[in-house]
């Protein structure tokens, strides 16, 4: 499959767009090498953001988009909730927020000089529910929802707008047992956890895709395609496949065709490589 470079690709129309997924308040820390056991190691660069692949993705739609984006999500009522529920509004998202007694998630995110990354996550993951007084019925005028977390119900709110795709994080048996059909799944064939095949999923969705970092990935339909190269060295790929989804999404909620959206895809998670934390507008 062919990557179009990123001046070529149609210009985008106007697009309402949603996520529906979790946060985790994330710290960030650069570092020479990862400490072994009984080390003691410094680090360079300290950087503390919500993350997680609901924020990461709502945020870079907002980004290549320029709108605002709907992000449907849950946060614990403690300062580190209210801490992310303010970093989302300046990230140009309209978050509307499920508020749990449970704290919110939070994690660690070690990045060495090579960018490679180790993370640690510190509780439970929060999610929105369909049941939870949200304002999930705007969704059935949107052009496209991604979804990171929720459940059948909330599902089933998503599949009123005319896109929805989704991260096997989601859930496989989530995504079974709602009977709906996927405009389009994308994970990681790097990350057991969303390494899955379309045989697994019924029905199978229309669009599945596995990435694979630098080396690029795979869709069916469509086949291998590459990745973008980088105009300098990795700096951390914490959200890469997040904005990777992003882009994907935008496009194909545009219209695109699938050799579009992913050339978009690719070209969105190559930038998120070039900066500490998934945000440059937060660094």
């Amino acid at each position: 499959m062919k990557l179009w470079p990123i001046e070529e690709l149609p210009k985008l129309p106007k697009l309402n767009l949603a996520v529906v997924g979790h946060v985790e308040w994330m710290t960030f820390l650069s570092v020479e090498k990862f400490p072994k056991a009984g080390e003691i190691s410094h680090g360079d660069i300290y950087l503390e953001q919500p993350a997680g692949g609901g924020a990461v993705t709502a945020a870079n739609i907002a980004s290549v988009t320029g709108s605002n984006v709907h992000f449907f999500t849950a946060l614990g009522r403690d300062s580190t909730g209210k801490k992310s529920f303010d970093h989302l509004q300046r990230l140009n998202l309209n978050p509307f927020v499920a508020w749990h007694e449970n704290p919110t998630r939070r994690g660690i995110s070690m990045v060495d000089s090579k960018g490679e990354r180790a993370i640690t996550v510190i509780g439970d993951r929060l999610q929105p529910s369909g049941k939870d007084r949200l304002p999930w019925k705007e969704l059935s005028g949107f052009d496209g929802v991604f979804i990171t977390a929720t459940d059948i119900v909330g599902l089933k709110h998503c599949r009123k707008a005319s896109l929805i795709v989704a991260s096997p994080r989601l859930g496989i048996k989530t995504i079974q047992e709602s009977k709906i059909q996927l405009d389009a799944l994308i994970g990681s064939a790097l990350d057991p956890d969303e390494n899955v095949n379309s045989s697994d999923i019924k029905p199978i969705p229309k669009l599945r895709i596995a990435t694979e970092g630098a080396l690029g990935g795979q869709a069916w339909p469509g086949g291998r395609f590459s990745s973008v190269k980088l105009p300098r060295n990795v700096i951390d790929t914490y959200g890469c496949g997040d904005s990777f989804a992003a882009g994907v999404t935008i496009g194909l909620a545009a219209g695109w065709s699938n050799e579009q959206a992913i050339s978009l895809g690719a070209h969105c998670g190559a930038d998120c490589a070039l900066h500490l934390g998934p945000f440059k507008s937060l660094n």
